[in-house]
């Protein structure tokens, strides 16, 4: 059984020690949904919310996220962040778009947190554009899809 490694021998929050960690090329991707009424994903595709574009708003807003994400999750490394790819797959079946970030780094420690606060920060962000014509948008399913490098190795979510 894997044990919890951020509290120290007496049960008290650490942030763990990397030092001793080798360093090696490192990959998260986690996933985010965002549903929508109809016309508002009509809306977003049309480029008709007058804020301007959602996506393209949303996707510099989901990777400034990544970079911040040891400022917001008390825990986290400061990582030297490499790269950050967000992608959308919308669904005009089931009026929502799909958004996955994929964030990498050569580093000692893994950014599985970077790639959900990424997502979560890029889903509430297309929220934030398109409140004033839709309160009723869900964000669902924020989850890690697949993680690669240190130590654990890769990790696949069935």
């Amino acid at each position: 059984m894997k044990t919890l490694t951020h509290f120290n021998k007496d049960g008290q929050a650490r942030m763990v020690d990397v030092s001793a960690k080798s360093e090696t090329a490192r990959e998260a991707v986690a996933r985010a949904v965002i549903y929508m009424k109809p016309e508002t994903f009509r809306m977003i595709q049309d480029r008709e919310i007058s804020k301007g574009d959602v996506l393209g708003v949303a996707r510099v807003a989901g990777i400034m996220a990544a970079k911040k994400t040891p400022d917001l999750i008390p825990m986290c490394h400061p990582i030297e962040i490499t790269g950050v790819d967000i992608k959308f797959h919308p669904s005009n079946e089931r009026s929502c778009i799909e958004i996955e970030s994929t964030v990498m780094t050569v580093g000692k420690t893994g950014v599985e947190m970077d790639a959900l606060v990424s997502v979560s920060v890029t889903a509430l962000t297309i929220y934030d554009m398109c409140k004033s014509v839709d309160k009723d948008m869900t964000i669902t399913d924020i989850c890690l899809l697949k993680k690669s490098g240190g130590k654990s190795g890769t990790y696949i979510r069935s």
